[in-house]
């Protein structure tokens, strides 16, 4: 991982309507209730641009609000070239957004690109893509999430 200071995290996924907007939520609640939030910059992004401007999928708003957390402000975006400059870490949910951010590196990248629960929690997982799932796959999703914010937050 990219020597401390770490002061912004993007987190990825395919659409940015399932799991990179509910791990911005979940990661600044997170990093909130430990005191670190000052001066963060937390956002997220998908691969594709199929949802660009569109609010994050309805289920997974409804797990943050059940956890307490509001992502009802987020607005999907898809990950662009000043994404690997602006932030310090980018952080994919498995191993094809992984792939596919890394294949749109500009040589000008400064970001380290890395999966979310290898980051933060030295395991080689992904997080699963719970769109054609149920609320019980949403409810999964949101305990890794939560379980690898709290690992990667260790390293801010």
């Amino acid at each position: 991982m990219k020597s401390l200071p770490i002061h912004s995290v993007l987190f990825v996924c395919l659409g940015n309507i399932c799991r990179s907007p509910l791990a911005e939520g979940v990661f600044r609640s997170v990093l909130a209730a430990e005191g670190k939030v000052d001066g963060m910059l937390v956002d997220s992004a998908g691969t594709n641009g199929y949802h660009t401007g569109e609010l994050p999928d309805e289920r997974s708003m409804a797990i943050a609000s059940h956890h307490g957390i509001d992502i009802s402000t987020q607005r999907c975006r898809q990950l662009i070239a000043d994404d690997f400059t602006r932030f310090d870490l980018i952080v994919g949910m498995d191993r094809e957004n992984i792939a596919t951010i890394r294949g749109r590196r500009p040589s000008n990248a400064t970001a380290e690109v890395g999966m979310f629960y290898e980051l933060a929690l030295g395991e080689a997982k992904q997080i699963p893509d719970p769109y054609y799932g149920t609320s019980a796959d949403f409810e999964r999703v949101y305990r890794m999430i939560l379980a690898a914010s709290k690992g990667l937050s260790t390293r801010f």
